[in-house]
C-alpha cells in the first residue's frame, strides 16, 4: 500500500537527480538566503519600534506640528511591509521560473 499512489498523486520527474544538481542546491541556497535576511530586516524593523518607544524618548521628536517621528516610523512599516510583499512576489516569481527550467533541463537529459 502506497499513500503517495492513493492519494492519486505521481512524481512524473527524477526528484533525487534534481536535488543533487549543482544549479539547484544553488538556487536553494540563494532562496534560503533572501528568505532569512528579508525576515531578519523585517522582525528587526518591526520589534525596534517598541523598544524605541519604550527605553526611548527619540521617538518623541515633533516633526510637523503635533506629529512625532513615532507616526512617522509607525506609518513606514506599513510602507515597509507593503514593500517587502512585492519584493519577495517578484523574486518568488523568479526563483519559480528558475527551478522550472532545472526540472525541464533534469526531465530531458541535460545534467550539470
Amino acid at each position: 500500500m502506497d499513500p503517495i499512489k492513493e492519494s492519486g498523486y505521481t512524481r512524473d520527474y527524477p526528484y533525487e537527480e534534481i536535488a543533487n544538481r549543482d544549479d539547484f542546491k544553488s538556487l536553494k541556497r540563494k532562496k534560503n538566503n533572501f528568505i532569512l535576511y528579508s525576515s531578519i530586516f523585517f522582525l528587526m524593523a518591526y520589534i525596534a519600534l517598541p523598544i524605541l518607544t519604550s527605553y526611548t524618548t527619540l521617538l518623541n521628536t515633533p516633526v510637523i506640528g503635533d506629529i512625532s517621528l513615532v507616526w512617522i516610523y509607525s506609518l513606514l512599516l506599513f510602507v515597509m511591509t507593503w514593500t517587502l510583499c512585492m519584493i519577495y512576489v517578484k523574486r518568488a516569481n523568479g526563483f519559480d521560473k528558475e527551478a522550472e527550467k532545472i526540472k525541464n533541463e533534469a526531465m530531458n537529459g541535460v545534467t550539470k
